[in-house]
């Protein structure tokens, strides 16, 4: 099946706007080589590059699957997207980065948009740089508040799992 009829890159950047905030995907629209994966049965776009590194994976339910590369490339052209991430304590920072859950007492900071089931970065606090991307699974206003349980179930870390 042929892909849909629009233009591509308006549609993701105005996606990523819609979830993570108004002017973050200006970064993408400087970007010359994005490239979509689409479905052969529905058209549908299935994921993004940006000069062939794997930035994101949209959802059937409407979100995005964002890679780390993605991240990196969001947190660094983008300070409205900072509102997107967490900051974990130091002493946590070896475990996320390896693709552990991180858990809400390991919770320094959060920025104001995360929500239940959103895709968000963890950032390292030392020097602002990804080290996982997962999904919350609170809201930004309970993470500090509890003491106990998962905060963020990490998708990917930047070392992978080391078993």
């Amino acid at each position: 099946m042929n892909p849909l009829p629009l233009n591509a890159q308006e549609k993701v950047c105005r996606h990523i706007d819609a979830i993570f905030g108004a002017g973050v995907s200006d970064a993408l629209s400087n970007s010359v080589e994005m490239k979509f994966e689409y479905s052969r049965k529905t058209g549908r776009i299935k994921n993004f590059s940006v000069n062939s590194i794997h930035y994101a994976t949209l959802r059937t339910d409407g979100g995005l699957a964002l890679s780390v590369e993605g991240a990196k490339f969001f947190v660094k052209n983008s300070e409205a997207f900072k509102q997107n991430c967490v900051v974990p304590v130091e002493e946590a920072v070896p475990f996320v980065s390896e693709g552990r859950s991180l858990f809400c007492r390991h919770v320094m900071w959060c920025g104001s948009n995360v929500k239940v089931g959103s895709d968000v970065a963890i950032l390292d606090g030392k020097t602002d740089s990804v080290i996982a991307v997962g999904i919350a699974v609170l809201d930004a206003g309970l993470m500090n508040k509890f003491s106990k349980g998962v905060a963020v179930k990490i998708r990917e870390g930047i070392k992978g799992r080391t078993n």
